[in-house]
């Protein structure tokens, strides 16, 4: 059973009778319901597909922080062969809210960072929510210093609602971090990736994603700021998220249109918690025809195509 969102109501109503028939049948209490299953099946679907096709920017928000959704470790686990972890910044110490090592995917070697929320309360406390501090950030540059080194692609998995904004991280240089991590992004010789699986909140998130190629899940959302942090700054009322969602434009549809990602990987009917095989499946071919395109690009080209893309944003002339 999926947890369900407060707009996924009509849904939740018609799978629970349908575990009510169920239950009933299997104790022998009701006659042949199998017909009336079938057909409470074929609503909820129905009703799940009509929801998914007209997913406001705040419900897509919803899905894209989904407890269900697949994480970083579940697309490690499915397209990562060999993954050998790194720890540790050579500076301050450990930050388990940023993964990142080397392995193969489909045969290729890789280094992949990407954050890391958790799937439960122990695991989420353990990796902060996915909010790093400065050393994950500095971690991230480690890898991809040493990618660079020995000539391997770099592959981001981005999902965080931000950078963590606590006093120790700002103490340690937090905004110093998070621009060395981009500016990192930025200078790399090696081809680099980047695919937002969940949230892609500001700084945050492009510290690992200012890359050759940017691809988005189709309820994923990439945002300067989250909704709520917007809401309480433009009208001091984090209430009005809803409004600030719309008016900022975070879905993968909108940033498509304005040509600050590179493509949408789809998602199945209800979002990659319904079929997280199929969509880190998605995800993985997506990211192996990336690599192959800007593999005969030497460390100039890339560098320049990198700089190129990100200037052209928002340019009109």
């Amino acid at each position: 059973m999926h947890s369900y969102l407060e707009f996924e109501k009509p849904v939740a109503d018609l799978e629970g009778q349908i575990q009510e028939l169920r239950a009933l049948a299997e104790k022998g209490e009701a006659v042949d319901v199998k017909d009336e299953i079938e057909k409470l099946e074929a609503k909820s679907a129905q009703a799940l597909t009509d929801l998914y096709l007209k997913l406001t920017p705040w419900q897509k928000t919803q899905v894209a922080r989904h407890p269900d959704r697949p994480h970083f470790v579940d697309y490690v686990a499915r397209l990562v062969s060999d993954f050998t972890p790194l720890a540790g910044d050579r500076a301050f110490g450990e930050d388990a809210a940023i993964v990142g090592g080397f392995g193969r995917i489909a045969g290729q070697p890789v280094a992949v960072i990407g954050h890391e929320k958790g799937s439960d309360t122990a695991s989420r406390l353990h990796h902060n929510f996915g909010m790093a501090k400065p050393e994950g950030y500095r971690k991230a540059v480690r890898i991809m210093e040493l990618a660079e080194r020995f000539g391997l692609p770099v592959v981001s998995l981005v999902d965080t609602a931000g950078a963590y904004p606590g006093i120790g991280a700002e103490e340690r240089g937090q905004a110093e971090a998070i621009a060395r991590s981009t500016d990192a992004c930025l200078g790399l010789g090696v081809p680099n990736v980047a695919v937002v699986i969940g949230e892609g909140g500001s700084g945050g998130a492009i510290a690992i994603a200012a890359t050759n190629r940017v691809y988005m899940l189709e309820h994923a959302i990439y945002s300067v700021i989250s909704p709520e942090g917007a809401a309480s700054i433009l009208w001091r009322d984090s209430a009005r998220a809803q409004d600030a969602a719309t008016g900022m434009k975070i879905t993968a549809q909108d940033l498509l249109k304005f040509k600050v990602i590179d493509g949408i990987v789809p998602e199945p009917v209800g979002g990659a918690h319904r079929g997280p095989e199929k969509v880190i499946d998605a995800a993985g071919a997506v990211i192996v025809k990336a690599l192959g395109e800007l593999s005969g690009l030497s460390a100039d080209e890339l560098r320049n195509a990198r700089g190129d893309k990100f200037l052209a944003i928002g340019r009109t002339l």
